[in-house]
């Protein structure tokens, strides 16, 4: 067993040893808007996990990690650990997210060429229970002083843009989605999530601070995330694990809302009636409770799903809580529950393979773990739903993606129409 490195010591991977310091902020800018504090940087420079007003947003990169090993999460882990035995570190907040944090995004499959990435951002802020703070963190010398002055800064329009399928067409996809039906009516599973893509091309490189603000203000009910270049509103905490407490919100089952509050609260009771939506859901909530269990002393899973209503969509949504019994990471947690039943099916190893053989894409980070991470592994993970990647080497074009949940009881064109509710919010955010 390799020893960890001391503190002030070098870690391969990152050029020298890191120094943190964390700060309150007082006065007018611990009022503003987070998101609105991002300057304008490179897309994959900046970093957010916001909800509500609250969480961390970073820019700049004083340490990452790049991993395309199938191990990818252990090798991450490891990474991370040797990074915060070797940082030094000051303090003065002491909340979840002060201090040495990274944020992550990991690839869906474990073989996906477009691998996994811890970045620690050069300042974060963060805000949380009233209470904002700046951290920042450079590479050796002293800790570093945090800036002076926060400013709040101006957002650019990506001026006009046009879509095409990057997978898929609507038409091959359907035709997917009934073969999809046939196999699980022949037993062969019980349930598959397939995904489809479309990319978008803007006039000018895609300001990731606007598509963040856009998603923020539309979808408050989600977690508004961005990470080398992902960038989206997910839904779906697929773990949160803070002092010992584990949370994870599962969703499966979807309608789309019309607008109109009596019709959309029609809609709310029949999907809280549907048996082809609650048999999607249970197979979800079934597979995160497995997957908690050996690291748990006790759990509670409500009976029943709750309907969640967000602007364009509502799901069937569960929260399942539970107290940890060893000495686990948000990471391994999140390891161990991905893919869940609701990015991928039942039985896993039958839905994968049903999903390599036929989505015609390479998911990428969507539907793959994304958030961060403190230096006690302490965290939130939620699942890359609602998101694009900007395209490396070009900054005007994103490619977006949306999944279903395939069962049983499941119709190719109420199909279609849910992926294209799913797609909505990153095409607002674009100004599609």
């Amino acid at each position: 067993m390799s020893t960890p490195p001391l503190p002030g010591r070098a870690v391969a991977g990152v050029p020298g040893t890191l120094r943190t310091r964390t700060v309150r902020v007082h006065g007018a800018m611990e009022d503003v808007p987070l998101l609105d504090l991002v300057p304008d940087v490179d897309a994959p420079l900046v970093s957010a996990w916001v909800r509500r007003g609250e969480g961390i947003v970073g820019w700049g990169r004083a340490a990452t990690t790049a991993v395309t090993t199938p191990a990818r999460f252990a090798d991450a882990r490891a990474w991370w650990e040797a990074v915060t035995h070797a940082a030094v570190v000051e303090d003065e907040v002491a909340l979840p997210a002060s201090g040495l944090v990274c944020f992550g995004s990991f690839a869906y499959a474990a073989a996906s060429p477009a691998g996994s990435t811890l970045v620690v951002p050069e300042v974060v802020v963060g805000r949380r229970d009233g209470v904002t703070w700046v951290t920042t963190t450079a590479v050796e010398g002293p800790a570093p002083q945090p800036p002076a002055l926060l400013r709040r800064s101006d957002h650019r329009e990506t001026g006009p843009v046009t879509v095409a399928p990057a997978s898929a067409t609507t038409r091959t996809w359907s035709a997917t989605v009934e073969a999809a039906v046939a196999q699980i009516a022949e037993g062969r599973l019980d349930k598959v999530v397939l995904a489809r893509s479309e990319t978008v091309t803007a006039a000018a490189p895609i300001d990731a601070r606007t598509v963040l603000r856009r998603l923020a203000a539309r979808y408050d009910a989600t977690w508004v995330f961005a990470v080398d270049g992902l960038v989206g509103a997910t839904p779906e905490m697929l773990v949160r694990l803070e002092r010992g407490l584990v949370t994870s919100r599962v969703l499966a089952g979807t309608i789309r809302r019309t607008g109109d509050d009596a019709a959309d609260a029609a809609l709310a009771g029949s999907l809280a009636r549907s048996s082809k939506d609650l048999e999607e859901h249970e197979y979800a909530v079934r597979s995160v409770a497995d997957a908690l269990a050996p690291h748990t002393s006790s759990m509670n899973v409500p009976e029943a799903p709750f309907v969640l209503h967000l602007a364009n969509v509502m799901h069937l949504a569960t929260d399942v809580t539970a107290v940890v019994s060893d000495d686990v990471r948000s990471l391994d947690l999140a390891a161990s529950l991905h893919p869940s039943a609701a990015v991928c099916g039942t039985p896993t190893p039958v839905a994968d393979e049903l999903i390599a053989a036929t989505e015609e894409l390479d998911r990428g980070r969507y539907a793959g773990p994304v958030g961060w991470m403190s230096a006690s592994g302490d965290g939130e993970w939620g699942i890359a739903l609602r998101c694009g990647r900007i395209t490396p080497g070009a900054p005007s074009e994103i490619t977006l993606y949306a999944g279903c949940g395939i069962v049983a009881g499941s119709d190719a064109d109420a199909e279609v129409a849910e992926s294209e509710a799913k797609l909505v919010p990153m095409r607002e955010a674009l100004g599609v």
